[in-house]
């Protein structure tokens, strides 16, 4: 698996100023949202949450095991976040928590006002979505994967909320806020599209050449050749990808080849020029050090821990 963006720099409380020792909440209130920490030092089980409005909730260390909707629980891990509605009931496990071995989590609440203003805005100003019409999040895919732009804008808006001391706090918070909300979006239409290409690749030109892409990961993948799938000019089918899932067509190639190549490694004891070709790279130094930025590790090393 990946590396995933860990959210950092959020203060734990000194023992002396914990009031409990499950889900000790620390609250930073500001315009049109509550950034809370959460800090659990004991297992514990059937813990009730809720808000009065949508919340991101953003694991940092631990495990829990989330129960929404009335549905089977789920883990839930550091570099992982979940969106829940307003007033919708969280029935929190910790398994394993203890006082070495704590969690954190950190649950944002947004106004529902600065939701559809800011929504509304970039349906406003950038209308000619391609993958989803609009625009705003959708709850049924509420358990999402960070990326490193999610992670990066939770990281600085928790830095604003905890550490910003000037006057300008709160509309420094308000345009994190706004910033934070795009990469939620973009966020969420990547792990959408990753769960649906397939049934809407004939109707849906993204998902189209999304299919192609994972179909043809050993071919010279090019602009040209994605535009003209996608029936639409190069410049425009670059910027609309880039809006919608806030990374480039290059970079999500890039992106699924390093994936399939970990998939590779997993299964069978290829050698790295082999894993390389199989996978679409042209050259072994630079399949390498791709590898290594995202997984953390060399192909080689990476290899070892599964054959």
């Amino acid at each position: 698996m990946p590396r995933r963006p860990y959210i950092t720099g959020v203060p734990w409380r000194n023992e002396s100023d914990l009031k409990t020792l499950v889900e000790n909440r620390t609250t930073y209130s500001l315009n049109n949202c509550e950034l809370n920490i959460f800090e659990t030092h004991q297992q514990a089980s059937n813990v009730n949450l809720s808000f009065g409005d949508l919340v991101l909730t953003t694991m940092m260390k631990g495990k829990k095991v989330m129960h929404l909707f009335n549905k089977p629980g789920f883990e839930y891990l550091p570099g992982e976040s979940v969106i829940v509605p307003p007033n919708e009931l969280m029935k929190i496990d910790f398994p394993e928590a203890k006082w070495d071995n704590p969690t954190q989590c950190i649950a944002l609440s947004i106004s529902q006002e600065m939701i559809e203003n800011t929504f509304n805005l970039l349906n406003e100003k950038l209308p000619d979505k391609v993958w989803q019409k609009q625009w705003g999040l959708d709850l049924n895919y509420f358990h999402l994967i960070n990326n490193q732009d999610l992670s990066e804008i939770i990281n600085r808006f928790i830095r604003i909320g905890v550490k910003e001391r000037s006057k300008d706090k709160d509309l420094i918070a308000s345009l994190a806020l706004k910033e934070l909300l795009i990469r939620l979006s973009q966020t969420q239409a990547r792990d959408i599209l990753e769960k649906t290409y397939k049934s809407l690749a004939s109707s849906n030109k993204i998902a189209h050449v999304v299919n192609y892409i994972k179909q043809n990961l050993r071919e010279n993948l090019t602009l040209e050749v994605l535009s003209a799938k996608a029936c639409m000019s190069k410049t425009h089918f670059s910027r609309t990808f880039k809006e919608e899932f806030g990374i480039s067509p290059m970079e999500y190639i890039l992106e699924q080849r390093l994936n399939n190549s970990a998939h590779l490694l997993q299964q069978a004891a290829y050698q790295v020029q082999e894993v390389c070709a199989m996978a679409g790279f042209n050259n072994v130094t630079y399949f390498i050090r791709a590898f290594k930025n995202k997984f953390g590790e060399t192909p080689k090393v990476y290899q070892a821990r599964y054959i």
